[in-house]
């Protein structure tokens, strides 16, 4: 049974999602502000399967929790809630560390979508019969059923964006991979979206992946095209 959090603070809308998630098999708990949530993720909140996480909140507003969340170490997925729904808006969400981005009001059957696509989708990052479960770049070992990157002796977890972006380019290795691609494809997002987080979230991979992110020669940006991986440089 999956194990979700929903973090929103307009108690009708909290408790019918808490009631539809549960209809749906899930475990349900709820917290209503942005403080609390940042204490409960950031001290064992690994234990979670997913975060529903509204934007405005008292205390913490939602993309600071999952700011914060990301840099205490907790890389649980998080399907984040707003009345703010313009690009921008979901590409700062994305930045901060979620992985979809749903705008209120919302249809129940939409939100249900959503979550049970997050769980898949973390499923697929993992393998889940579709893809390698782990890859090696040059020297870098890559575990996708843990989100870890292995290098000389140290680990490193990705967030599940970060490890989908990269299984999708280990499963594209050798083609140039635009960035509307990766936007539509990976990221759930519309192609047009007129963005620079792609590009960091290269460099964040590279990172991961490179000796050397500002020489590198395993993940390469094709001016105007897009991005290739070479497994081996």
């Amino acid at each position: 049974m999956s194990r979700i959090l929903v973090v929103e603070d307009e108690a009708h809308l909290a408790t019918g999602i808490k009631l539809n998630l549960e209809m749906e098999g899930y475990e349900v708990e709820v917290l209503s502000d942005g403080t609390t949530a940042l204490a409960r993720l950031t001290s064992g909140g690994n234990d979670l399967d997913l975060v529903v996480l509204d934007v405005m909140l008292p205390g913490i507003d939602g993309f600071e929790v999952a700011d914060r969340m990301r840099q205490g170490g907790n890389y649980t997925p998080i399907l984040m809630l707003t009345a703010k729904s313009l690009p921008e808006d979901v590409v700062h969400g994305i930045e901060v560390g979620a992985d979809d981005y749903l705008a209120k009001p919302f249809d129940l059957g939409v939100f249900l979508a959503r979550v049970k696509g997050l769980l898949r989708r973390r499923d697929w990052a993992r393998g889940g019969g579709d893809g390698p479960e782990r890859a090696r770049i040059g020297d870098v070992e890559v575990d996708f059923t843990t989100f870890e990157v292995h290098a000389g002796g140290a680990t490193q977890h990705l967030t599940l964006l970060e490890a989908m972006l990269l299984k999708h380019l280990v499963q594209n290795a050798g083609r140039i991979v635009s960035k509307a691609e990766i936007l539509e494809k990976v990221w759930n997002v519309s192609p047009e979206t007129q963005t620079r987080a792609v590009d960091n979230f290269i460099l964040r991979l590279r990172r991961y992946v490179e000796a050397d992110p500002a020489r590198p020669r395993h993940l390469h940006t094709v001016r105007g095209a897009g991005y290739r991986l070479v497994l081996e440089p």
